[in-house]
């Protein structure tokens, strides 16, 4: 196993990236819960060679590993990762010189000499560190071999796994064996260093039973029977390239496979299996194809065809993991991900074969832009194959529209390092769309073509991406020389929060003067410094005059500037629109008679749809988000609404929905909600009964969508029809002789039924759940009683509910229960306001018996005080505190911070309540006349 020339050249490739300086870019880590500190660089692998022997009777598995190494420095350790779970039996290292290399000594020692261990020292969560007798010299070639035991995975997919299933058959109970090593497991199945910059060859074997096959990252190269034992066989796979430990791939099945036969093309495309169970496999048969399609769309993506001779792709079944495990050239995936229409499951882990295996992030803090543009090219891949008629044809107006909430609070992510991890991928996402937008498709494409030549095979930084674009762009002369990409993304990924550009124009001298700041959309406004927030922003402009939604060339970039002056605008009588198509993840504010202008547009249906639908759902958006934000007038905002009369596609639609919910909540416990829900009910009926109760032979699932939605808030609004259907279906579940066994009746009926319906039928919801039965699962439960607590109207129902499990502690119901009713009466003011007075009357009980359980009292404290919206609310909960100032024990915190949020909320109310009810009162005339 000598060190040949090309390993060399590769590992002084390596080492020129594990030596580089940290980029400029210090970007939030993708794998947060990561607490690796990094492996020293004293001694790096060059070669792995790697035997896995798993042995299904006992679920534990045999190993062994030689790994070829490099003295970068002088030192006498060698530090790698084994995870404390591994047995090690043997260790040795082995000095070698190897050809034409000259090595430096600290002692004379004869080549290929096993080198004295002085100790193996193994802590908990800490790497293997071997110490050697003496320090040997820089430039040492050695070998690590290793010989040890580990156990095999039963209850989760990580790691080295093992996993039963039932053959539907025959009955027999199967097995199979697999690995999942991402982000940092493969220390769990072999001594490594773990980490995704340590990129050198590997060669592995497998050891099997006779009736069983084994698959790894390369085809198989041979097989032999073992000489010991009889029933084994051990297949021996190709070296693979260069890779990371976390895309080693092992498995050993007997599921039979399909193969794509790509006729003329095999020379350009690998040989394509898919492995299933037997019965499951003609379920399959189209998803070969579906993998071809992408392979050839990603392929011409980035100008490099597949690495790999072979690519397998395994419907696991009981696979547990949330997401699919993408070893090189080996993706498992979970049986409903490869049988589904779907592509998007099969291109995201498609498009991580090149980006994450082929070309690889140097540490985890790359990692996150990794994904991103992982998750960019699977929506471009995705729409290729399907012509954006997929469900997924929103992209990416739905998760901007969720990058806007999370970045537009006070605190975003909360505490939650899974939702910024996520949220921060999907804005880095959203700059990768902006930049294909802004630069150019051709000009962005070619960029990261270069970029993935230049790095195949090796490690990057996100600045590598960066870079490579501001060249491309820079040769192509769509990027000025005193503008960087990597200046521009930075301004967007190192900071928590988005911009609004505030535009007033003035019409006279034909300017518009343009401002950026944060966009705050939770009260109160008083994020800290946050005049030091600036932006690159893209400026591109659609004029009424010049109508061209064709052109997203930025007619300038603000640079970080806080106020700009645009001159040469359009007449007094012409509207503009910047960021068309929502370009940028940026919302626009205009002044009244830009936003009217653009209102009048919309409703002339013999133009409105030369403004592309993006484009309307943005302006939609915008408008209502701005004056939910207190940006914006309200009655301006409700204008925008008024061309829905004539609207019919479903991405217009999708704001609209989430503007019923937040504004419907924020004003429910005033007299101007009723208006509102009858203004809902004029909105959406005529939609409804136009799209009809059921689905049509062939629709597109943007209509079906449509009609879901509307109809769900339909029911909400009190749209008759709707509550006497879900009253139908509620009753034949009260009909029924056992109504405990099961549920009939389709989720989407319970909650109207509750809020509309009778006390009978609200009566015999409360009885299921006490006498729900054990053998029925928990979640159809905490459905039931999330549904009975917080849909009601009624405060008698709510009060009812509260009496028999806080005051009567009626068995049936658990704290767990208990804290899931307060959490969920704060949902409507019926709910919030009813709590508040059950507790002022019962304080004593209460207290007596909540103070000692701190989660459940600052959870009843919270729920019945915090979500108040008027002066009103703000008066009785004022006069509550002040009542029992000195008796909230641990929930003091919570009813001042309470009080001080309610103040801002009322403030919203008193502006705003009066702007909407005199808009409603116009159009309930107008329309109901």
């Amino acid at each position: 196993m000598n060190l040949t020339i090309r390993s060399f050249v590769l590992l002084s490739l390596f080492l020129s990236q594990s030596l580089c300086v940290k980029r400029s870019i210090d970007l939030i880590a993708a794998h947060g819960l990561i607490s690796d500190n990094r492996l020293p660089r004293n001694v790096v692998p060059t070669f792995y060679k790697l035997e896995i022997q798993p042995i299904p009777e006992t679920r534990t598995f045999k190993g062994t590993v030689w790994i070829n190494m490099t003295w970068v420095t002088a030192t006498d350790e060698i530090v790698l990762h084994a995870d404390e779970e591994l047995e090690i039996n043997e260790v040795d290292v082995t000095q070698y010189v190897a050809d034409d290399l000259t090595t430096k000594f600290s002692s004379v020692i004869p080549p290929n000499t096993k080198l004295k261990i002085k100790d193996v020292v193994r802590l908990p969560k800490k790497p293997m560190v071997i110490k050697l007798e003496k320090k040997i010299g820089e430039g040492t070639q050695s070998e690590l071999y290793i010989t040890y035991n580990g156990k095999m995975n039963n209850e989760t997919s990580e790691g080295l796994f093992m996993h039963n299933y039932d053959d539907p058959v025959t009955g027999e109970s199967k097995w199979y064996i697999a690995s999942h090593l991402r982000p940092n497991l493969a220390r769990s199945m072999f001594p490594c260093f773990d980490e995704p910059a340590f990129k050198v060859p590997f060669l592995v074997s497998i050891a099997r039973y006779k009736n069983m096959n084994s698959l790894s990252n390369m085809p198989l190269e041979w097989s032999e029977a073992s000489e010991t034992e009889p029933k084994w066989v051990w297949d021996h796979f190709r070296q693979t390239p260069p890779m990371s430990t976390f895309t080693v791939g092992v498995v050993v099945t007997n599921f039979p496979s399909i193969t794509y036969n790509s006729g003329g093309e095999r020379e350009r495309m690998p040989i394509v299996r898919v492995f299933a169970r037997p019965d499951f496999l003609l379920s399959f048969n189209n998803t070969t194809l579906k993998v071809a399609r992408s392979l050839k769309i990603i392929q011409k993506f980035w100008g490099t065809k597949y690495p790999l001779p072979k690519l397998d792709c395994l419907a696991l079944p009981n696979y547990q993991a949330i997401r699919p495990a993408d070893n090189w050239g080996l993706i498992l995936f979970k049986e409903s991900e490869m049988a589904g229409k779907k592509t998007w499951h099969i291109s995201q882990e498609l498009v991580y074969q090149w980006l994450g295996s082929l070309a690889t992030p140097y540490w985890w803090s790359d990692a996150h832009v990794n994904n991103a543009l992982a998750r960019y090219l699977t929506a471009y891949t995705t729409q290729k194959i399907n012509d954006g008629h997929e469900t997924f044809n929103n992209w990416p107006m739905t998760m901007l529209y969720s990058i806007y909430y999370e970045f537009s609070k006070r605190y975003p992510h909360g505490k939650s390092t899974a939702i910024k991890q996520d949220s921060a991928s999907a804005k880095t996402e959203l700059i990768f769309r902006m930049l294909n937008y802004t630069l150019g498709e051709k000009t962005f494409r070619a960029g990261l073509q270069k970029f993935m030549s230049d790095r195949q095979y090796k490690t990057f930084f996100s600045d590598d991406i960066w870079s490579t674009l501001t060249t491309q762009a820079r040769n192509d002369n769509v990027l000025d020389t005193s503008i960087s990409v990597n200046e521009i993304a930075a301004s967007w990924i190192t900071k928590d929060r988005l911009p609004v550009l505030n535009v007033v124009r003035d019409y006279e001298n034909k300017t518009a003067k343009i401002e950026q700041r944060v966009y705050l959309r939770e009260r109160p406004h008083d994020v800290p410094d946050q005049d030091k927030f600036l932006w690159w922003i893209p400026l591109v402009m659609v004029r009424e005059d010049k109508l061209n939604f064709g052109n997203s060339t930025p007619m300038m970039w603000i640079k970080k500037e806080k106020e700009i002056v645009l001159n040469d605008m359009p007449v007094s009588d012409m509207f503009i629109i910047i960021n068309p198509e929502e370009i940028g993840p940026f919302p626009v504010n205009y002044d009244n008679k830009n936003w009217n202008m653009l209102a009048q547009y919309l409703m002339n249906d013999d133009v409105r749809t030369k403004v592309p639908v993006n484009t309307r759902a943005k302006l939609l958006h915008d408008a209502w988000n701005l004056a939910y934000a207190g940006d914006l007038c309200f009655g301006t905002a409700l204008n925008m609404t008024l061309f829905l009369k004539y609207e019919r596609e479903y991405l217009a639609w999708d704001p609209v929905f989430t503007m019923i919910d937040h504004i419907g909540r924020h004003i429910d416990s005033s007299e101007v909600h009723q208006k509102f829900q009858t203004y809902v009910r004029l909105l959406l009926t005529p939609l409804y009964e136009e799209l009809g109760n059921e689905p049509e032979d062939g629709e597109t699932e943007g209509r079906a969508h449509l009609r879901s939605s509307s109809k769900v808030f339909l029911c909400q609004a009190g749209y008759k029809p709707c509550i006497e259907e879900a009253q139908a279906a509620f009753k034949k579940w009260m009909q029924i002789g056992n109504p405990d066994e099961g549920n009939p009746v389709a989720n989407q009926y319970i909650c109207p039924v509750f809020k509309w319906g009778t006390k009978a039928e609200w009566e015999f919801g409360l009885q299921r759940i006490i006498n729900f039965p054990e053998s029925r699962k928990a979640n159809e439960r905490t459905y039931l009683l999330k549904t009975l607590a917080g849909c009601p109207i009624d405060s008698w129902k709510i009060e009812k509910l509260l009496n028999i499990t806080v005051l009567q502690e009626n068995r049936h119901f658990t704290d767990n229960d208990i804290y899931l009713i307060f959490s969920m009466l704060t949902g409507g003011a019926n709910g919030y306001t009813t709590l508040f007075n059950f507790l002022d009357k019962n304080w004593k009980p209460l207290k007596a018996r909540f103070e000692k359980k701190a989660h459940l009292w600052n959870s009843l404290i919270t729920s019945a005080t915090s979500v108040f919206k008027t002066q009103e609310g703000l008066d009785m909960v004022a006069q509550f505190y002040l009542e029992k100032q000195g008796e909230f024990g641990t929930a003091d915190f919570v009813v001042e911070k309470a009080l001080k949020n309610i103040k801002e909320e009322s403030k919203w109310s008193t502006d705003n309540l009066p702007v909407i009810e005199k808009w409603l009162d116009d159009y309930l005339k107008f329309n109901q006349a």
